[in-house]
C-alpha cells in the first residue's frame, strides 16, 4: 500500500498562473502532459512520484487523453488510481483534462468527431479514471467529414450533462478555430482552449495567425512539445544517447530529425542559454510562453527530477528584444 500523500503547502508559492483567453480560467504556466511514461511499459511508482513532485511545484494541470498509452487507455486508468489513491483531497485544486478524436477502437465509431464517438469516449474516459467529470474535454484533431456544428454540439451535451466544465479544441489551425469560436459563441459553448505544437523549431502556429486569431476570439493557447520531445535540451548535444527517445523509443523521435544544421543550432541556443544563467530546456519554455496567448506548456518528463529541472525558467522568464532577434538568427534555417 502506498504512503499517505501530503501536499506541500508552498505548493504555491513559485509557479505562475495565466489567464486562458478571456475566461475566468487560470493554467499553470506548466502544465504536465501524460503522453509519455504513463501506459503500460512504464514503471507506476516513477509515474505516482511524478505526479507528486508536479503538484508540490504548483502544477495543476494534468493533461491526457482517451488514447495515451500504450495501450490505448492505459494512461487514464493509471493517472486515475494514483488521482483516488493520493489526490481527492486535492481535486478542486487540479485541473483534470482529456481528449478525443483520434482512433481508439474498432469499427466506424471509434475515431474522428463524430456526436456519437465523443459521447462514448468521454463515458469511457471517465470511468477509466474514475471521476465524475474533468475539467476540459478536448475534441483532439478537426475532422473534415464530420459537420463541425455536430462535434461543437456533442461538446455542449458533454458540458451540460456535467462530465466536462469547459471544451477545448486541439490541433485545429485559425481558420478551424474562427470557425468553432463562431459555432460555441452561438451554442453557448464554453470553448476556452486550442492545444497546439509550438517551440523554438516549430513555429507552425505563428506562421499560420493562429496567436492573432486567439488574442482576437478570446481563446487560450496551450503549447505542447515545447521542448520539441527532448531536442531542445542538453540530451543530444554530444550525439544520441542510448536511453533517448531517438534511441529507445523511436514512435515519436526519428534520427532524422536531429539533422547537421538542427544539431548547430541547438549547440548555438546551448550557448546562449548558458549566457543567460540557465540550460536550453529552460530557456526554451520561457520562450514559448513569450506570447500572452500562450497559458501554459505541457512538459512530459520520465522521472521527477526532470519536473524539478523544469519550472526553473520561471526565475529567468523574459527576453529582450535582442535575444529574440539571436533565437530568430539562429533558428532561421530549421
Amino acid at each position: 500500500m502506498a504512503d499517505i500523500y501530503v501536499a506541500s503547502d508552498s505548493r504555491y508559492d513559485r509557479m505562475k498562473y495565466n489567464r486562458v483567453g478571456r475566461s475566468g480560467l487560470l493554467f499553470p504556466a506548466v502544465s504536465l502532459g501524460f503522453w509519455h511514461n504513463f501506459g503500460s511499459i512504464g514503471d507506476f511508482g516513477n509515474m505516482r512520484q511524478m505526479m507528486r513532485t508536479a503538484f508540490d511545484l504548483g502544477i495543476t494541470q494534468f493533461d491526457l487523453a482517451n488514447n495515451y498509452g500504450p495501450e490505448y487507455g492505459r494512461a487514464e486508468i493509471n493517472a486515475g488510481r494514483i488521482l483516488h489513491e493520493d489526490f481527492m483531497p486535492y481535486r478542486d485544486e487540479l485541473i483534470i483534462t482529456t481528449k478525443a478524436g483520434f482512433d481508439m477502437w474498432p469499427g466506424p465509431y471509434g475515431d474522428h468527431g463524430s456526436r456519437k464517438y465523443l459521447i462514448a469516449s468521454i463515458d469511457q474516459s471517465l470511468k477509466r479514471l474514475g471521476l465524475p467529470y474533468v475539467d476540459i474535454f478536448y475534441h483532439h484533431r478537426p475532422d473534415p467529414d464530420t459537420p463541425l456544428e455536430e462535434t461543437m454540439e456533442a461538446l455542449l451535451q458533454i458540458v451540460r450533462s456535467g462530465k466536462a466544465i469547459y471544451a477545448g479544441i486541439s490541433n485545429y489551425n485559425a481558420e478551424q478555430t474562427r470557425a468553432a469560436v463562431k459555432i460555441a459563441r452561438k451554442i453557448h459553448l464554453p470553448l476556452v482552449v486550442n492545444q497546439r505544437r509550438y517551440s523554438i523549431f516549430d513555429r507552425k502556429i505563428e506562421r499560420e495567425g493562429l496567436m492573432d486569431t486567439a488574442d482576437e476570439e478570446g481563446l487560450g493557447i496551450i503549447a505542447f512539445s515545447p521542448l520539441a520531445q527532448g531536442l531542445l535540451s542538453d540530451r543530444y548535444l554530444n550525439g544520441i544517447p542510448a536511453d533517448s527517445r531517438i534511441g529507445h523509443d523511436p514512435r515519436y523521435l526519428h534520427r532524422e530529425d536531429l539533422t547537421e544544421k538542427k544539431l548547430t543550432a541547438i549547440r548555438a541556443l546551448d550557448q546562449m542559454a548558458g549566457e543567460r544563467g540557465q540550460s536550453l530546456a529552460d530557456m526554451s519554455l520561457a520562450w514559448a510562453l513569450k506570447n500572452p496567448a500562450v497559458a501554459s506548456v505541457i512538459i512530459g518528463a520520465s522521472k521527477p527530477e526532470q519536473i524539478r529541472d523544469n519550472v526553473n525558467f520561471l526565475q529567468n522568464d523574459t527576453f529582450t528584444d535582442d535575444e529574440l532577434k539571436r533565437i530568430d538568427e539562429i533558428t532561421k534555417d530549421i
